[in-house]
């Protein structure tokens, strides 16, 4: 599977301010870069710095009146269909340190308000068929509504109201696992068919050692997401972090397959 990505933003500052930008597809082992440009419109130089976990980068911008970035690849994914259920559990006191933090709550996932939910609705269920449950869980009862969510909308909100849009889906589902003892981490991705075309956010959940990605939103098959970064929730893996003000002018993002 092989994926065309085009994306354009167009933003103003009214005064300078400092932005992270999240923009590239991750050279990783399951998606190859074919090929990959991205133009940063702008007086100031930018920095790159590597994204969380190592997977993918950052960019730092000195961002002043109008900043357009232009950013295109072609994105081979190497990927194939998986079923969790297939997958063991592991006990967490026998995880690797790194994964301990996906355990855990975050801004976005308030693990410890979900514990007695996850025992109590999914009792019997651990590793993979836990997993499946969870995805099954979240897709069936949460709606897709993009006026439904805000920058402060955290899993506990989407328990409870039963809609949101992409991040919403991947927070709830994350919280949920970590609540189950399976290590979960959000991730900033492009994928053809969301609806409407945006950056897309889904979970990734470590199941039998190695990470597996799993969109609650139904929208987005595992063989046909391009990582761009990973992260506890939101706040790592947004695509632009503004310290300071910006309007948005013009913003475009086109996923398709392609031969």
């Amino acid at each position: 599977m092989r994926l065309s990505i085009d994306v354009h933003l167009d933003y103003y500052f009214p005064e300078p301010a400092d932005v992270l930008l999240q923009v590239e597809a991750a050279a990783m082992a399951d998606q190859r870069l074919i090929e990959q440009s991205m133009i940063v419109h702008s007086d100031n130089p930018i920095r790159a710095v590597p994204g969380e976990d190592g997977i993918g980068q950052r960019c730092w911008i000195a961002a002043h009146d109008r900043v357009l970035v232009d950013y295109k690849a072609v994105v081979e994914i190497d990927r194939q269909p998986v079923a969790l259920d297939q997958f063991g559990a592991t006990p967490v006191r026998a995880l690797a340190a790194d994964l301990t933090a996906y355990l855990l709550p975050s801004r976005y996932c308030e693990v410890d308000r979900f514990d007695g939910f996850v025992r109590k609705r999914f009792a019997g269920l651990d590793g993979g068929a836990l997993a499946a449950a969870l995805v099954e869980w979240v897709y069936t009862h949460l709606t897709y509504d993009i006026r439904a969510s805000g920058g402060d909308t955290r899993a506990l909100d989407v328990f409870a109201a039963r809609h949101g849009v992409c991040r919403d889906f991947a927070h709830l589902l994350v919280a949920l696992a970590r609540a189950g003892g399976i290590p979960a981490r959000c991730v900033s991705a492009y994928a053809p068919g969301v609806d409407p075309p945006d950056f897309h956010a889904v979970a990734e959940l470590w199941l039998d050692g190695a990470w597996h990605l799993a969109d609650a939103t139904g929208m987005a098959a595992r063989e046909d997401i391009a990582r761009v970064c990973v992260g506890r929730d939101a706040t790592d893996i947004a695509f632009m972090t503004i310290f300071g003000r910006a309007d948005l002018w013009a913003q475009r993002v086109t996923v398709t397959r392609i031969p």
